[in-house]
């Protein structure tokens, strides 16, 4: 399902136009959407049942230029992560 099908599925689902559908979404998972921001201030999102957001940091590390074999620096930075939670565990293994 990419962003288009979310969309089209929440608004058929609650009665929301595609564009009321549209925004929500956006304002959740946006570039600047609230999960965003929150992991940006270094808060942890946390959604009872269905899982956690969190940024981690990744140390520098060297690494591989595919292209030419040569080794090359990769900087330090903060990734997104996901753990889910044992709501959306179970029910992805119904």
């Amino acid at each position: 399902m990419n962003k288009t099908e979310l969309i089209d599925a929440l608004s058929s689902q609650t009665g929301l136009s595609k564009a009321d559908a549209g925004r929500a979404v956006e304002a959740i998972f946006g570039e600047d959407g609230l999960i965003a921001k929150e992991l940006r201030s270094g808060s942890k999102v946390q959604i009872t049942g269905f899982g956690s957001f969190v940024a981690r940091k990744r140390a520098a590390r060297t690494g591989r230029d595919p292209r030419t074999g040569g080794t090359i620096q990769i900087a330090a930075a903060t990734v997104p992560a996901f753990k889910a939670g044992q709501g959306l565990k179970d029910a992805v293994n119904k």
